[in-house]
């Protein structure tokens, strides 16, 4: 009897999801255009602390990259004391590109092409492999030109190794599925407008078996690290944006943007949700804390 009624439960959800889902599409496909819309207008997403339109956010977005792209590399020496290339390098050396033989990896949010180059750089320098491949992906063009411009200076410049597109995390139709055997995102998912979808398009092109690895800035654990954190960034980011970039208010976002970002837990589960297999739900799990929290390496297989 405990086995029907459980049985019994499950079809009735079943069945009230079902027409929960089916009201919902007569009630899309009953509104006007301009009703629809409307209520898209209603839709907000965070940028920093505000919450704003959700169809405005990507061009909020561009704009504040588009303004730091030329000073971005030196920003974030400044900012974080150089701490960022350690986490970089750690994070590639993680992932060991080449270990298993060549590798054809996208780097999504990737537009300076600081992650694409460790990639390649690690599979050369431990593994001989100058086979693996990485596809380099960005929203915005000004980044993508700061990238093309550091791989110029490389020996991957005009090779197969190595190729740029302007494209929308969110939606990414140009790349097949089932097309790549890891996805690397370094600091780049927190200004995603709909981040469920940037997961959901990572498992979807990812091989049977493929990685997805996220660098992010995260949450701090330790009261008294988090309270010295918090003044650093507050303070003293946007007042070297000012004073080295010139541009106060877009520094002033990024950091913003990290506080609203969701903590270890919470994204961990994002990322189970889209489709991807992950470790326990704990430090060392699921993710992999660095210095206490500040940022955050989270991973997960296509199965």
């Amino acid at each position: 009897m405990l086995g029907l009624a459980r049985r019994t439960g499950s079809a009735t959800v079943t069945r009230s999801l079902a027409r929960r889902a089916a009201l919902q599409c007569r009630y899309s496909s009953s509104q006007t255009p301009q009703q629809q819309k409307e209520e898209a207008a209603r839709r907000t997403a965070s940028f920093g602390f505000q919450n704003v339109p959700e169809e405005e956010k990507e061009s909020l977005v561009k704009n504040v990259f588009n303004s730091v792209a030329s000073s971005y590399d030196l920003m974030n020496d400044a900012t974080s004391f150089g701490v960022h290339r350690l986490w970089k390098d750690n994070f590639v050396d993680s992932l060991k590109p080449g270990r298993k033989g060549p590798m054809k990896c996208i780097d999504v949010a990737g537009g300076t092409g600081d992650i694409a180059l460790r990639i390649l750089d690690y599979a050369r320098e431990k593994y001989a492999d100058r086979e693996t491949t990485v596809d380099i992906a960005d929203i915005n063009a000004e980044m993508l030109k700061e990238g093309f411009k550091r791989f110029k200076k490389t020996m991957y410049h005009n090779t197969p190794q190595v190729a740029f597109h302007e494209a929308n995390a969110q939606e990414m139709s140009k790349f097949a599925d089932n097309t790549y055997d890891m996805y690397t995102i370094a600091f780049g998912i927190r200004n995603c407008t709909d981040i469920p979808a940037v997961l959901r398009e990572a498992h979807r092109i990812l091989k049977p078996g493929g990685v997805f690895a996220c660098l992010e800035f995260s949450r701090v654990n330790n009261p008294l690290l988090s309270t010295m954190y918090d003044q650093y960034s507050f303070s003293m980011i946007p007042l070297l944006g000012t004073l080295l970039a010139g541009d106060r208010d877009s520094y002033q976002y990024l950091v913003e943007s990290i506080r609203r970002f969701p903590p270890q837990p919470e994204f961990a589960r994002m990322i189970k949700d889209a489709g991807l297999t992950t470790g326990e739900f704990v430090d060392g799990g699921a993710w992999s804390d660095y210095w206490g929290g500040i940022a955050a390496v989270h991973k997960g297989v296509k199965l």
